[in-house]
């Protein structure tokens, strides 16, 4: 009987990758506790914005998940969450600057995530650059 060797897992969390871990972690609690607090309590007021800041903290455990994973689907699937999140901020933060009264309140990535220090649209251009300066050699397509 002939033993399959499989191929080692790719580590994703090490050097900044830990550091993306890291704030990602972060903003998964930012916004997924914000957005419990904010649906169960005043839904009403703004369900688009709370809607959204949920979504944007799933997007942000996904990839948290992806990133302590490891290996290359891992990485594929964080690489286009990231693109995702990206989009989502972009779209949802000129959104809000363009119009204002469709968000009675802020999400977490109104005004590009100004009020989580830019965090939001910053971390996923971060991410995307380092899954791909360290993807092997032939996979960073």
């Amino acid at each position: 009987m002939a033993a399959t060797q499989e191929k080692p897992t790719t580590r994703l969390i090490s050097g900044p990758g830990m550091l993306l871990v890291w704030l990602y972690g972060v903003m998964v609690v930012g916004a997924v506790s914000r957005s419990i607090v904010q649906i169960s309590t005043e839904f009403e007021h703004a369900p688009l914005a709370y809607s959204l800041s949920a979504l944007a903290g799933v997007v942000y455990g996904f990839i948290t998940y992806s990133l302590v994973r490891g290996g290359e689907t891992a990485r594929k699937a964080a690489r286009f969450c990231c693109a995702a999140e990206l989009a989502g901020v972009l779209v949802v933060g000129t959104w809000t600057l363009v119009e204002p009264s469709a968000f009675p309140d802020t999400t977490v990535w109104s005004e590009y995530g100004m009020g989580y220090l830019f965090i939001p649209v910053l971390l996923p251009i971060t991410a995307m650059y380092w899954l791909r300066k360290t993807a092997p050699q032939g996979d960073a397509a």
